[in-house]
């Protein structure tokens, strides 16, 4: 088996839509434009820090494809951010809002920082820079922008605001996953967890196992994880395991999934939960358990644990969770696996929501919101369970061949200019 580390994400994106390009016998032109990205831009950020001194940190903004829509995509702020995972999160964009149907086509940024070490302005002070940086690049129509690792709703309201300032009026729709006072919608901050959640749900139903009191251990238990923890439990499933960067906490009978954000929000971590036993996140991974939410980086579950990992589903609310050895060896081991491209979709899903919403000024209700996430996210799941049965393929070979047909279509009816 080859090893983890070497992986390149960008291959592995590469592969995947290749591979989903030749089942369904897509042109070798459109195959070809698939593989490369539309626009790379790699940019210098210079940035004041508060000991008076100027630090050049590297960003990155990658536009893979632009056929079905303006591109749609979140900016990380991590110091292990690379231009080969950005530009393979933007292919993976691409899928993933075609799986779920949503006119966007694929975007993702990333700058190489460490904004646990930053202030609340050095982190300002970079990510207006950065925005400047891209001016020209970005905007409701071009390429829209949302949060992911380590940025939040605050630094969407900082690109929002720094944008608007350039054009000289308020552009609410330059950006997603705003606070809701400057036209972000309600239910964004839960649509990633929330759409995990209810595509997991409806995996135990196609394995017939019962929803109430199926056992879920979610490695990663930040807002996406702590977001599928909480919705799952309220359907009735039984959280068992939690984990962070700093380690996890286990509980046969089950913990509470609020408890444990409160715990994490005061501590800063869920380790030292009350009522649970340590555990390890590899141990979190092997767990006996009906769902593994596998909710952290990249690359989790490979060769290395594949083996040993007994879930009976793993909905992957993390992008790339899983490596394509690891995926070979959990088809042999009959786990029906939930990909990410579908299982973390809500997040996308409810972004193109707030987006409609800024275009018209006009705002659902938080209830309207959940509807129409669960109703585009199990027609979703439907749609791809479909086409595995039909294909006799595994839910990631399938979710792919949906999502690359659409984008396939697009580019065919749109043809190559000039």
């Amino acid at each position: 088996m080859v090893d983890v580390t070497s992986y390149a994400p960008r291959a592995v994106a590469t592969t995947q839509i290749s591979q989903a390009a030749g089942r369904l016998g897509v042109d070798d032109a459109i195959v070809e434009k698939l593989r490369h990205p539309k626009r790379i831009m790699e940019v210098s950020i210079p940035t004041k820090m508060d000991d008076g001194s100027v630090k050049v940190f590297t960003g990155y903004r990658v536009q893979h494809n632009m056929d079905r829509g303006p591109a749609k995509g979140g900016i990380r702020y991590h110091p292990q951010v690379t231009m080969d995972e950005v530009i393979a999160l933007s292919m993976w964009m691409t899928c993933k809002c075609a799986v779920v149907n949503i006119p966007y086509g694929g975007a993702k940024g990333g700058v190489i920082c460490n904004p646990k070490e930053m202030s609340d302005g050095e982190v300002e002070r970079m990510t207006r820079r950065f925005t400047s940086e891209l001016i020209d690049f970005i905007g409701p129509e071009k390429d829209i922008p949302a949060p992911d690792v380590y940025t939040t709703p605050q630094t969407m309201a900082w690109i929002l605001d720094t944008y608007s300032m350039n054009v000289g009026h308020l552009v609410p729709g330059v950006v997603t996953g705003k606070p809701v006072e400057i036209g972000g919608s309600l239910g964004r901050n839960e649509a990633t967890g929330r759409g995990c959640a209810i595509v997991a749900r409806e995996a135990l139903k196609t394995l017939r196992i019962g929803v109430d009191g199926a056992t879920v251990a979610i490695q990663g238990f930040g807002n996406a994880g702590s977001v599928t923890g909480r919705v799952l439990q309220s359907m009735g499933a039984k959280v068992i395991a939690v984990s962070d960067s700093r380690g996890g906490v286990y509980s046969p009978t089950g913990l509470d999934a609020a408890a444990a954000e409160a715990h994490k929000e005061e501590s800063g971590s869920v380790v030292g939960l009350k009522g649970c036993s340590a555990i390890t996140n590899e141990e979190l991974l092997t767990l006996d358990c009906d769902v593994l939410v596998p909710a952290a980086l990249e690359n989790s579950i490979n060769t290395s644990n594949a083996a040993d990992i007994r879930a009976r589903v793993i909905a992957e609310a993390a992008n790339g969770p899983t490596t394509p050895d690891a995926q070979t060896i959990i088809d042999e081991k009959g786990i029906f696996v939930v990909p990410d491209i579908l299982a973390n979709a809500g997040g996308v899903t409810v972004s193109y929501f707030e987006w409609v919403q800024d275009s018209a000024r006009f705002f659902w209700t938080e209830e309207e919101v959940n509807q129409r996430l669960e109703s585009i996210m199990v027609n979703s799941y439907k749609e791809v369970l479909a086409e595995a049965e039909r294909s006799n393929c595994n839910m990631r070979d399938a979710a792919f061949n949906v999502a690359v047909a659409r984008v396939s279509k697009a580019v065919a009816l749109r043809g190559i200019y000039p």
